[in-house]
C-alpha cells in the first residue's frame, strides 16, 4: 500500500505530460481521468508533430480503438520514436483478433517493443496467438483465463502485461500481481480499460519500474470505482464519481481499500 500511496503522490508533484493517441470514443474520458488523477494530457496525433511531442511527453499512449491508414501512420512514428529514446509508452489492443487490419497493426507496433501492453482477457490472449471468439472490443475470456497467455505475451515481448477484468493481473516474467478492486457498474461505462491505459501512461511517466507502475495506476481506477459506487445511481453518474474519487483520493483511502496480492 505504502508504494500506491507514494506513486500517486509522485504523479500529483510532477504532474507528467502524458501524450495519447486514442479512439473517438473515449478522448474526452482518458483526458478528464489523466486530469483528475494529477497529470496532463495531450491528444494528438498530426504526423508533422508527434515526434517532437514524444520528446516532450514523461510517456505515450497508444490505443488502436478507431483505426484508419492515417491514425495508423500516426501511432507507427510515435512507437518507433518512443522506442528510439527509451521513453515508455503503453499499448491497448483494443479489438485485437476482431479484423485482420487489426491485427496486422498490432503485429506491426509489437516490433516497436510497447513497455506495458493494457487489454482486456481475449485481446491479451489474441496477441498471445491464442484462438477466440471475437466480441469486437468486448472480452469473451476472464481475466482468469487469460493468466497464461499474459506470461506468454510478456515472456515474447519483454513488455509489462496487464489483463483488465473482474480481477486485474499484472504479469511480468516471474512476477504476477493480482488486484481485486472494482465494481461492476465499471464494465457499464464505456471506455473503462482505455481509461486504464491512459492512468497507466501517467504512472509510467514519473516511476522507473513499469511493473510498479501498472500496479498502482490499476489499483487506483478500482479503487476510484469502489469509492464511486457509493454514491453513484447507475453508469452515467458512476463515471462522473469516478473523476471525482480520482481526485480526492488519500493515503486513508489507499490503505482502506487496496486489495493487491503478488502470486
Amino acid at each position: 500500500m505504502e508504494s500506491i500511496i507514494k506513486n500517486l503522490q509522485l504523479v500529483r508533484q510532477k504532474s507528467p505530460l502524458v501524450h495519447n493517441i486514442t479512439n473517438f470514443v473515449v478522448m474526452n474520458n482518458t483526458a478528464n481521468a489523466i486530469l483528475a488523477i494529477g497529470a496532463s494530457p495531450i491528444m494528438a496525433h498530426a504526423h508533422p508533430e508527434v515526434e517532437d511531442l514524444i520528446d516532450l511527453v514523461g510517456a505515450s499512449v497508444i490505443n488502436i480503438g478507431t483505426l484508419d491508414e492515417y491514425w495508423v501512420d500516426s501511432m507507427m512514428l510515435a512507437a518507433k520514436k518512443a522506442n528510439s529514446i527509451g521513453k515508455p509508452w503503453i499499448l491497448d489492443p483494443v479489438g485485437a483478433g476482431a479484423s485482420k487490419y487489426r491485427n496486422d497493426t498490432l503485429a506491426e507496433l509489437l516490433h516497436h517493443k510497447p513497455t506495458v501492453i493494457r487489454g482486456n482477457a481475449s485481446e491479451i490472449m489474441s496477441l498471445a496467438k491464442i484462438d477466440i471468439a471475437s466480441k469486437g472490443v468486448d472480452s469473451a475470456n476472464t481475466s482468469d483465463e487469460a493468466v497464461e497467455a499474459g506470461k506468454n505475451l510478456s515472456n515474447s515481448t519483454g513488455a509489462v502485461v496487464c489483463i483488465s477484468g473482474e480481477k486485474d493481473y499484472v504479469i511480468q516474467g516471474d512476477r504476477v500481481s493480482m488486484i481485486e478492486n472494482g465494481h461492476e457498474l465499471m464494465g457499464q461505462i464505456t471506455g473503462m480499460g482505455c481509461t486504464a491505459s491512459a492512468l497507466i501512461g501517467a504512472f509510467a511517466a514519473v516511476i522507473d519500474d513499469p511493473f510498479d507502475a501498472t500496479v498502482s495506476a490499476m489499483a487506483v481506477l478500482g479503487m476510484a470505482g469502489q469509492m464511486a459506487s457509493e454514491m453513484a445511481s447507475g453508469p452515467g453518474t458512476m463515471q462522473l464519481y469516478i473523476y471525482d474519487c480520482l481526485h480526492q483520493m488519500g493515503d486513508t483511502d489507499i490503505t482502506n481499500l487496496a486489495k493487491i496480492s503478488m502470486l
